[in-house]
C-alpha cells in the first residue's frame, strides 16, 4: 500500500515538472501549486489519469493495433496524449489551454515528458523490495 502510494506522488511530482518544461517551451499545459487545496486536486487529476490510462488506453491502444504496427508503436503517443487532454478538460489539478492544435501539441509533448519524468523517478522506487 506504501508503494502505491508512493508511486501517485511521483506521478504528481512528474506531472507538475512535465508542466514546468512545457511551460518553458511555450506551451499552456499548466498545473496551479497555490496550496494544499490545489495540490489535493492534483492528486485527484493523476489518479483518474492513471485509471484512464490503465483502463480506456488499453482498450484503445488494443483496438488501433493494426494501426500502432503501422507506425511500429508511435500511434500510442497520440493515444497517451488524447487521454491526457481529455483528463485536463476535467480540471482537475492541471489544464491545457489554447486553440485545438495548440492543445494537442501541448497534451503530446506533456504526455512523453510526464512518461520520461516518471521513469526516471521511478528508477528510486524499485519494483521487488530486497530480501
Amino acid at each position: 500500500m506504501t508503494r502505491l502510494l508512493l508511486r501517485w506522488i511521483l506521478l504528481a511530482c512528474s506531472v507538475a515538472a512535465a508542466s514546468f518544461v512545457t511551460q518553458a517551451l511555450g506551451l499552456a499545459f499548466r498545473v496551479d501549486l497555490s496550496g494544499a487545496a490545489k495540490f489535493l486536486q492534483l492528486l485527484l487529476g493523476v489518479a483518474v489519469l492513471a485509471f484512464l490510462n490503465a483502463t480506456l488506453g488499453r482498450f484503445l491502444k488494443f483496438l488501433t493495433l493494426p494501426l500502432n504496427c503501422l507506425t511500429l508503436g508511435l500511434f500510442s503517443l497520440v493515444i497517451n496524449a488524447s487521454i491526457l487532454w481529455l483528463v485536463a478538460g476535467f480540471g482537475l489539478g492541471f489544464t491545457i489551454e489554447g486553440d485545438t492544435w495548440s492543445q494537442f501539441l501541448a497534451a503530446l509533448v506533456g504526455s512523453l515528458m510526464i512518461a520520461f519524468i516518471n521513469g526516471v523517478l521511478g528508477v528510486f522506487l524499485p519494483d521487488k523490495p530486497d530480501d
